[in-house]
Order: structure tokens, then sequence, then C-alpha cells
């Protein structure tokens, strides 16, 4: 493991941490600790490589922990590593089953767990920290040929991953809740729940979700509702083929994309 690599774990069993910190110091890591959510949201200036959740009671604080950590700004690359309570302590200081479906971690591990094994599983999940990683694509779309032809672009292109579709804009907070994608293409016109709804929702419950517009109404006045709503950017479909994929990575680097009327 590379020296001087920086590991925040937050867990409130003393005998588990001190433990996990002579292991990770022996391998020349940094190992920085937190007993509560409080603590680890005064931590965060500290920009740790890697984040261990472990367990923390009452039950629900490793969840809100979780939920805090995914929407700081500072946390959207960091990898983490989830380590649940003992089976028989679930109640009191682990993860509940409604809690589990939104769990977003790169591995997930339950106690009791020897910290020696868990050097290997950190180095690994740091390597792949380190590649280049897919912009998250999910289309929403009422039109089943136009997602299919959005997702035809889309998959030749070396830095995308369509992780899912939705047909209306309620479907879409569903799947952006379930499977967190970087970039949500979504039409404004869809039937259940409006595009721009969907927009204000998923920019003021997941911010690291970013939305682009992709519409047939393309008129001036729609554009800057879309902006006021969230979005970050807008593009017709008339000039979706030209400007869809700069678009997406505009957005996921989180400048705004504004096509020109022009």
């Amino acid at each position: 493991m590379a020296n001087n690599v920086k590991i925040l774990i937050i867990d409130d069993e003393p005998d588990f941490v001190d433990a996990f910190r002579r292991t990770f110091e022996a391998k020349s890591c940094q190992v920085v600790s937190a007993y509560s959510r409080a603590e680890a949201e005064g931590l965060m200036e500290t920009e740790p490589d890697i984040i261990v959740l472990g367990t923390l009671a009452p039950a629900g604080q490793a969840f809100a922990t979780h939920k805090w950590l995914k929407q700081h700004h500072k946390c959207k690359d960091i990898p983490m590593m989830v380590i649940d309570a003992r089976y028989e302590e679930r109640s009191t200081k682990g993860w509940r089953r409604f809690e589990g479906i939104q769990l977003e971690c790169e591995a997930y591990l339950s106690k009791p767990v020897e910290p020696a094994t868990l050097v290997p599983r950190i180095q690994s999940l740091l390597e792949e920290a380190t590649r280049p990683r897919k912009i998250r694509v999910l289309i929403v779309d009422d039109h089943t040929m136009v997602r299919h032809g959005i997702r035809a672009l889309l998959t030749v292109q070396r830095d995308m991953d369509v992780v899912g579709e939705a047909v209306n804009g309620q479907e879409a907070l569903e799947q952006v809740q379930r499977l967190s994608p970087n970039v949500t293409l979504m039409d404004i016109v869809m039937p259940v729940m409006s595009g721009l709804e969907a927009t204000r929702k998923i920019s003021a419950e997941f911010p690291l979700t970013r939305v682009l517009i992709l519409t047939q109404y393309d008129e001036e006045e729609n554009m800057l509702v879309a902006k006021q709503a969230g979005a970050h950017g807008f593009i017709p479909k008339k000039a979706a083929s030209s400007e869809l994929v700069d678009g997406i990575r505009a957005v996921n680097e989180g400048r705004y994309f504004a096509w020109s009327l022009a």
C-alpha cells in the first residue's frame, strides 16, 4: 500500500478503532478516527483518501452519517467501505432493512472482522479509485425509440455508461435514488410527473446528480425555466446528435451547458 494514505474511520468501538489504527499505521498509513457523526463532520477538512464507516449507536446513526457523507461535496469521489454491526447488534447500532436499500459504497462487510483482513481490500479500493471513472448516465424520456437512440449513441463512448432508463419524472426520482447517476438526461413533457418537477426534486434531494434537459421544446423560455428548476444544461433533441456527448461531459464536470438558439 502506498505511503501516507489517509484513512478516516468512523466507529464507536474504541477497541476496534485502536486495532484498525495499529494495523494500518504499520503499513505507513495515516489514520484519522471519529467516534460519532459530529466528530466526522469536523474532520472532513483532513481530506481522506478513503472512508471506513463502521458502527454507531443508536440505530440509524450510521445511516444518517452515510447520507451526510454522500451529500458532502468533498466526498463525491472518495471510496467508502461500510462495516455493519454484528448480527445480534443490528437492532441497536446496525443498518436497518430500509436503510440498506439506500446504501452506496464500494465495499460492505459486517463485524466481527479482523483489521488485518481489510488491508488488501482497502488497497484494492484505492487502486480502483485512481482509475478513470465512467460517467454514469440515466435516460428519462417517455418515448421508447428516443431512449433507445440515446442509449445507442452513448454506448460507443468510452467514458460513459448508461446505468438506467425511466419513462416519467416520478420513475426518474426512484432511479436516481437507487442508481446514483452522475448525469440525468431529462425530457420536459412526460406523464405522471414532468421533467421540470423531477429536476427540482433531484436538485434538492440528490445534489450529486446533475440534470441535463433534452427536449423538443427549445424555446428560450423553457431554457430559463429549466435553469431555475436546477438543471445544469439544456439541449434540444434536434441538436442531440451533435451536442449531447459534449453536453454530458460538461455537466459532469460541473459546467453549465448552454445551447445557443442562434
